[in-house]
């Protein structure tokens, strides 16, 4: 079995799944192959993963490096699972980009890596990539499943679903967290939960059923906690107003979901940014952070000092294992909607519970979202659809109507801002040398 990493100077997610792949069973004497353009940032993936194939493998694994475009079909070649970990254009230079144009606009962002016009840009980079990853799978490793963990989520994955034969499925963190994050927040004992469903779309999927270890339905306590939770300031303000105003909690943090709508951050009303304690610019100074820290990190794990390792949450791992030992295992995965989730737009790419075995991935009927639910989602989904038929058209207008329908967007800025704007994100990323088409 042959695994691939593509965009493996990713290190310390890279550590995180072949760390996961060599404490799992039947996946411990796999080829792996780790795939970047970025030689240094490959050569210390290498090291770490070598010194955990000794550590915790008695050295089973096979591990080759791949560097540069000319060996990224070798690196694909026969594989079984790709799993993609890319970031076109880095912090510096696109990033930088996505943040500080639209600022000039009046438009502020806190991660901009999902929607909003970051999200959008970051897309349309992105697929533009992804387009080659397609035609090479599609060549030398076509029965491949494309586990992709990149943002925008649902921007990538239906793009892949919809655009392409890669068998594709899109994985995000956010589902895993949910139970205990909500109730966590709230001040409950996260020892009751028994379970849940949770559906919607990536990063705006919704916990639309809650129960305890005796089927006891938590919603109306956690209604009620959610009542009083924001009279103090904390970092999940916003998610928790969702509770008070749309009745359920989402996925994704607060810094998130802030972005994705049209009511919180807003330059006529700077008070809501204090009131609701949203911190703009968050992505970029964490970006700075992480590259501050990163040589410290580097050189612990290098040494050996730092590498331990546990299985983690991390679906990668038992997707591949589930399939290859038809041992069932439950995902939220994000695949086209064909019906799962009704009152969605078909050809939408949304967040719904799956089972896996050794047929695949079967993703669950949900059927319709409370509608307040679905019509936020629908608000998310138009941007998404739109980024999607803009990579595939090459139309810059599809660009323009994307920004346009996105509501953080449109609630700032009028329709020729938003085009000026565009046109000037399309530029600077061209010129950058992350074109855009």
């Amino acid at each position: 079995m042959k695994i691939t990493i593509m965009g493996a100077g990713s290190t310390v997610f890279t550590k995180a799944v072949l760390g996961d792949v060599m404490l799992t069973e039947c996946l411990r004497e796999c080829e792996i192959a780790l795939y970047d353009i970025d030689g240094a940032r490959l050569n210390e993936s290498k090291l770490i993963v070598d010194k955990l194939n000794e550590k915790y493998n008695e050295n089973r694994a096979r591990i080759n490096t791949y560097l540069g475009v000319e060996n990224r079909k070798d690196a694909l070649r026969n594989a079984d699972f790709v799993i993609d970990t890319i970031q076109v254009g880095l912090y510096d230079p696109c990033t930088i980009i996505d943040f500080e144009i639209p600022k000039k606009y009046g438009l502020r962002q806190t991660i901009a890596d999902t929607l909003g016009i970051g999200g959008i840009f970051r897309g349309l980079r992105t697929i533009h990539v992804l387009k080659d990853f397609a035609a090479d799978i599609e060549e030398v490793c076509p029965n491949a499943w494309f586990l992709n963990y990149t943002n925008p989520m649902a921007i990538l994955a239906g793009y892949m679903q919809r655009y392409t034969n890669v068998k594709t499925v899109g994985l995000c963190h956010s589902v895993q967290v949910v139970n205990k994050r909500c109730m966590e927040h709230l001040g409950m004992d996260y020892s009751r939960f028994g379970h849940s469903l949770v559906a919607g779309i990536n990063h705006q999927a919704w916990l639309l059923e809650i129960y305890d270890k005796d089927g006891n339905n938590l919603y109306p306590e956690i209604r009620e906690r959610a009542k009083t939770v924001n009279n103090e300031k904390h970092g999940d303000m916003v998610r928790m107003d969702f509770i008070n105003k749309l009745g359920y909690y989402v996925t994704e943090s607060s810094e998130h979901s802030a972005e994705y709508t049209m009511f919180y951050i807003k330059e006529k009303y700077p008070e809501l940014i204090e009131r609701f304690n949203i911190p703009l610019d968050e992505y970029p100074r964490r970006c700075v952070k992480q590259i501050a820290n990163w040589n410290k990190r580097r050189d612990s794990l290098l040494s050996g000092e730092d590498l331990e390792h546990k299985r983690t949450g991390e679906y990668a791992s038992y997707i591949m294992e589930a399939m290859i030992t038809n041992k069932p295992y439950k995902i939220g995965g994000n695949v086209i909607n064909r019906g799962l989730i009704t009152n969605l737009p078909h050809n939408a790419c949304v967040e719904v519970p799956c089972l896996v075995d050794g047929s695949g991935i079967t993703p669950t009927v949900v059927g319709d979202l409370p509608e307040v639910l679905a019509a936020m989602n629908r608000t998310n989904i138009n941007v998404q659809l739109l980024t999607i038929e803009a990579a595939v058209t090459q139309k810059k207008e599809a660009i323009y109507h994307a920004a346009m329908l996105d509501p953080h967007t449109a609630s700032e800025l009028s329709v020729d801002e938003i085009i000026k704007m565009c046109d000037e994100l399309y530029d600077a990323h061209t010129a950058a040398g992350y074109p855009i088409f």
